[in-house]
């Protein structure tokens, strides 16, 4: 595996958020734009990128199996993740900082970080681009479901109709249904709706740019919570997700190391938006967000480097 790889596309997307740090600071942009990039990116561009994914790769039996069969693994590592995390802190819920750090410790930023990471690494294989949107779906699953639970702590959230009625699910809901019946776009039409999934991830980093530039960078550093929110998304979660596969034998080298690399992204992005919305503990879910992201810098190369 190459790490450079890693470390460069990791850099590229730190240079994205710089921009939108230097036009806030250099007054060419403000922060309160960042709600309107953000709603383009949770309801335009994140679903265009999933539907652009499964037009580009070739259909066939075994990549429909391989596909399922990733969906199920990532949805059981979040789960088993997320129930280990409640066993350890159920009793101090009671304060929304300790569900704020179990939120942020699982749920990830795979969308517009884990897929340019993955389509790097992989080029030749189409195929790891659908395992980054089903990875997408699993969590969407859980972050508008149990995500939303640990924000706002009730329960009227954890149902199959917020599980099923978000953007990613109704994006795959159109998607799959179209590469199972082989119908792909014309390319009037495909241009444009991959344009706009690749916009993601410059788009995201920009609005934590914008974010960014808008903080206390001593305060920004200077948060415990943020600093074990990090550590337990960066490194242990990603950990244990590798663990769950690594001495499987049917799943291929491919499929553990998307595992690996989706699962060490940083935090998810709109966790901070929904933490917003529900004005819980926004300061605590900006910090470990711009955290995660800036130390992933270092976190992803190392685990690549050492457990491959």
């Amino acid at each position: 595996m190459n790490v450079g790889i890693v470390f460069t596309s990791v850099l590229v997307m730190l240079l994205y958020m710089l921009c939108g740090f230097v036009l806030v600071k250099a007054g060419k942009a403000e922060t309160s734009h960042a709600r309107s990039l953000s709603g383009l990116l949770i309801y335009v561009c994140g679903p265009c990128l999933l539907i652009s994914s499964f037009q580009s790769i070739a259909y066939s039996t075994e990549n429909i199996i391989r596909s399922v069969t990733f969906f199920g693994v990532s949805l059981a590592v979040q789960l088993l993740f997320f129930a280990l995390m409640w066993l350890i802190l159920r009793k101090k819920y009671a304060d929304a900082r300790w569900r704020m750090l179990t939120a942020c410790s699982f749920l990830g930023n795979v969308g517009f970080f884990g897929v340019p990471l993955v389509t790097a690494l992989f080029p030749s294989e189409p195929l790891v681009a659908c395992y980054s949107t089903l990875y997408i779906t699993s969590m969407n699953f859980l972050l508008f479901t149990v995500g939303v639970y640990l924000i706002t702590r009730e329960k009227k959230y954890i149902s199959v109709k917020n599980a099923l009625l978000n953007p990613t699910t109704l994006a795959a809901a159109v998607a799959i249904p179209l590469y199972l019946l082989q119908i792909r776009f014309p390319e009037w039409l495909a241009a444009p709706v991959s344009l706009l999934g690749k916009m993601t991830t410059p788009l995201c980093m920009v609005v934590l740019g914008f974010r960014l530039a808008s903080m206390d960078l001593r305060a920004l550093f200077s948060q415990p919570f943020a600093y074990l929110a990090s550590a337990l998304k960066l490194i242990a979660f990603p950990l244990l997700a590798y663990a769950v596969v690594v001495f499987l034998p049917w799943f291929d080298t491919t499929f553990k190391l998307c595992l690996l690399v989706l699962s060490a992204t940083p935090s998810a992005s709109i966790v901070l938006a929904l933490s917003e919305q529900h004005r819980c503990e926004q300061k605590l879910a900006a910090n470990t967000l711009l955290l995660t992201t800036l130390f992933s810098l270092l976190t992803l190369p190392l685990l690549i480097l050492i457990l491959t």
